[in-house]
């Protein structure tokens, strides 16, 4: 005597697969269990699942593995984290230079949208300050910024380690040092770069202080 599962398919897609180390098609599964006699299936025992089934080395998660972004979407919340922080810092700023444009610039390009330019960063910046609606939903402002930031920081800070938080407050903390010292608008919009990151408030005054220090 035994138990057998019978899966049946009732969706799929693509998934971070934790057994493979990276993005892979799953099938998500319900089941029903039987009692077996000699193997034979006899008796129902209720169901089970849902469980989530990797189509490439066929192990079963539960279906919380799904809230894991995939590579692909995780690098596009990177990328539009880095773009959202370099707009607000220098949105912040007041006056831009040519300096704090070419080191938010590096910046996104690095982080993948590979044809940011100074020229559109600055375009979008004004087009905040004149509240056009092409950037935030919001009105020009403290509150407009810090909306912003939490929509695209909340969703990522779970899923990146510390150092990767640190790395983007670092960021932010070069653009707003790239033209001279933080000003107070620059310093509140740091701050809530770094509490949407999850960064403990001593932590960021440790970090906006280690990123005035030449290297």
């Amino acid at each position: 005597m035994g138990t057998r599962i019978a899966w049946t398919g009732v969706g799929d897609g693509e998934f971070f697969c934790p057994g493979c180390g990276g993005d892979r098609n799953y099938q998500r599964l319900t089941g029903r269990r039987r009692f077996t006699l000699l193997g034979v299936p006899v008796l129902p025992r209720g169901e089970t699942g849902p469980v989530v089934e990797c189509a490439a080395c066929r192990h079963h998660y539960g279906t919380e593995v799904l809230d894991h972004p995939t590579t692909v979407r995780l690098s596009a919340m990177l990328r539009d984290a880095v773009h959202t922080v370099a707009l607000a810092v220098l949105a912040a700023g007041g006056t831009r230079t040519r300096t704090s444009l070419s080191v938010a610039a590096g910046a996104v390009r690095s982080a993948g949208f590979d044809d940011c330019t100074e020229d559109q960063l600055d375009a979008l910046v004004e087009a905040l300050a004149a509240d056009t609606g092409r950037l935030f939903g919001e009105p020009c402002g403290a509150a407009g910024l810090s909306i912003e930031l939490h929509e695209a920081l909340d969703p990522l800070a779970p899923h990146l380690a510390p150092a990767g938080r640190e790395a983007i407050l670092l960021q932010g903390a070069r653009i707003a040092l790239a033209d001279g010292p933080y000003t107070p608008a620059e310093r509140d919009v740091l701050s809530t770069v770094g509490a949407a990151l999850t960064i403990c408030a001593d932590e960021i005054t440790r970090l906006l202080a280690a990123a005035r220090t030449p290297s």
